[in-house]
């Protein structure tokens, strides 16, 4: 077994590959803010696979920048301040509070491979698929973020919903720090990425914002996104929290991590009252940071999944989904798959998207060496115009981090590798 080496100025935490795998978790559509930053292959490689990470991913919190790498049987941590010349004892303290992050953000209290195995036991579609898409957890996120995130992803999909976000910190929020390109390409003109918390509910419920939201591109979702904002401002006034533990929340985003100590149906209630929010996306609020792990977000394409693997009969066409359709959906796979079933869905719903078709399958070394090698992609700053280009026209002057793009993971290198000493032996 190869040795892995600890990268500078990372911390490790043991953590194997089917526990979490960064290379689906952080682009399968739950969070919209993570960056991907492709690392050199180095010679060493293509000896000892297991030992390298590929990628490196990097979210801005209000106060500091994780940043992330991975091996098959670590989790590979660092946090960057604006401020780095500190105590020994602070230093330790904010490493300390890192860790706590990580644990509670990828709800690393959960075992994730027994909850796997209990699925297979239930589902023979699920058993099928487990070795392709292992490592599949729920985020426990910020509720705020996620509420607007999920605004933004009516009628859209992912690589746009993450160009809308980051518009939304880019011009909303002042810059945290910058910080330099893990892996600097020497005829690339990437220089140091700027990084911009998520702003709170008091900017973004300022009058202007709906105009300038539009102007970005976001179209009817402007509106959405402001009067969420003002309706929270105007019903939880009260002074902001400072202390370390809260992190400067504000009484909105208070209010909002309360919903968590609710029922579902209360707490789903409370978020139907905003202006954007329907079934769909107060469930994926619910599942995705209000601890509701039992909760299945439906919409057509788990529709689609129902029909296509468990039976449930419907037009192969798009069909609306009324509010009778949805619930015997849910019903349906929350049958199937138990307490946990909001968890499963999102393994099956991963596994069903197009980006993911090639996920976990072999791939030639030579189109793995250029898939990892590859640069970060510039965004445009054409904005969105148009009902017809809507999908394609990447957002106003959005100046970002490379977004999440579908990389060979190492998951997939660490199986091609197995793969061929097996027919070496054989």
């Amino acid at each position: 077994m190869a040795t892995v080496s600890i990268p500078a100025e990372f911390r490790s935490l043991p953590l194997p590959l089917v526990q979490l795998s960064l290379a689906a978790v952080l682009k399968c559509g739950q969070s919209f803010r993570w960056t991907s930053h492709p690392l050199p292959i180095s010679t060493a490689y293509h000896d000892a696979p297991s030992a390298s990470s590929t990628h490196e991913y990097r979210l801005c919190l209000r106060d500091r920048v994780i940043c992330l790498r991975q091996s098959p049987e670590a989790l590979f941590y660092r946090s960057v301040f604006p401020d780095e010349h500190v105590s020994l004892t602070q230093a330790t303290l904010r490493e300390a509070e890192t860790l706590t992050w990580l644990k509670d953000y990828f709800q690393l209290d959960i075992d994730l491979s027994k909850l796997y195995d209990e699925w297979s036991e239930r589902d023979a579609v699920f058993y099928n698929l487990r070795s392709r898409f292992s490592g599949i957890r729920m985020l426990r996120q910020d509720p705020w973020e996620n509420l607007v995130s999920f605004i933004c992803s009516s009628n859209n999909n992912i690589a746009r919903i993450t160009k809308m976000v980051h518009a939304l910190c880019k011009h909303y929020s002042p810059p945290l720090l910058s910080l330099a390109h893990p892996s600097p390409i020497s005829d690339s003109t990437v220089g140091a990425l700027t990084y911009h918390p998520f702003p709170p509910p008091s900017v973004l419920a300022a009058p202007q914002v709906a105009s300038k939201l539009r102007s970005l591109g976001f179209g009817y979702r402007a509106n959405f996104i402001q009067r969420t904002a003002k309706m929270l401002v105007d019903e939880h006034v009260s002074p902001v929290v400072t202390s370390n533990q809260e992190c400067g929340r504000e009484a909105p985003e208070k209010w909002l991590v309360s919903l968590r100590n609710l029922e579902t149906s209360k707490a789903r209630e409370e978020l139907l009252r905003f202006v954007g929010v329907g079934r769909k996306v107060a469930d994926c609020i619910l599942l995705m940071s209000l601890d509701k792990k039992e909760v299945i977000p439906v919409d057509t394409h788990v529709h689609q999944i129902a029909m296509k693997h468990y039976g449930f009969r419907g037009s192969k066409g798009k069909v609306a989904m009324t509010p009778k359709l949805y619930a015997e959906i849910n019903s349906r796979l929350a049958d199937i798959w138990g307490e946990y079933a909001g968890w499963a869905h999102s393994v099956l719903f991963t596994a069903d998207l197009k980006v993911f078709s090639s996920y976990g399958m072999p791939m030639p070394p030579s189109t793995t060496m250029e898939a990892s090698s590859a640069p970060p992609e510039t965004p445009s700053n054409t904005p969105l115009r148009g009902k017809r280009t809507r999908e394609k026209a990447p957002l106003d002057a959005v100046d970002l981090p490379n977004p999440l793009e579908l990389d060979t993971s190492l998951a997939e290198r660490v199986k091609n590798r197995r793969r061929i000493i097996e027919v070496t032996a054989s």
